[in-house]
């Protein structure tokens, strides 16, 4: 079932998650949703919070960039099978040189930004069936993860850019939040006071 997602402004985009544990409440449903929600609005990863969880969950699918001819072989036949769910996921390491890269969220249609981050990360996180994983990703993979684990610490790309550039945003953002967006997806609004 495709899912509306949560758009800026709403309280839950800004929480910092909670762990999760195998008993959690119709998961597998919840995480089979997830993913189709993702692929409806052609997203490449989706964080529970993005549907008002403010749980520790996200999914990705990195394959259309895959199709991404700037990218070496190599790394487009990786982001062409790059499709996992992540649980209780922590960054325990970032490294390598920081790279700028335009990116955009679900939640924050329309807008996209160059946003730095390092090259590099080491995680720890359990799969859908709560095993235990510490890997090590890089590349468009790492930022990937990078943008959905800063959704379940409650962190928006937006808040990575200049003071400038989210003053000159801030009207584009006001209006997303009062539901005055152009979007191919179903998207719950904030109930502004």
């Amino acid at each position: 079932m495709i899912l509306p997602i949560v758009a800026y402004g709403d309280p839950v985009l800004r929480k910092v998650c909670e762990e999760i544990d195998q008993d959690y409440p119709k998961l597998k449903e919840l995480i089979t949703n997830m993913v189709e929600t993702m692929h409806g609005a052609n997203g490449v990863g989706l964080a529970a919070p993005q549907i008002g969880k403010a749980i520790r969950l996200f999914v990705i699918d990195a394959s259309p960039f895959a199709e991404d001819e700037d990218l070496d072989e190599e790394e487009r036949a990786y982001l062409k099978v790059f499709n996992k769910i992540f649980i209780n996921a922590k960054i325990i390491e970032e490294t390598g040189k920081e790279w700028p890269f335009n990116e955009g969220c679900l939640s924050i249609p329309n807008i996209n930004e160059d946003v730095v981050r390092n090259e590099t990360l080491t995680l720890e996180y359990v799969d859908e069936n709560f095993v235990p994983h510490k890997e090590i990703f890089s590349g468009l993979a790492a930022r990937i993860i990078q943008h959905e684990y800063d959704h379940i610490e409650g962190v928006l790309f937006t808040d990575k850019l200049s003071t400038l550039k989210r003053r000159l945003l801030k009207k584009r953002l006001d209006n997303i939040s009062k539901g005055q967006v152009d979007v191919s997806y179903r998207m719950k609004f904030p109930k502004l006071k």
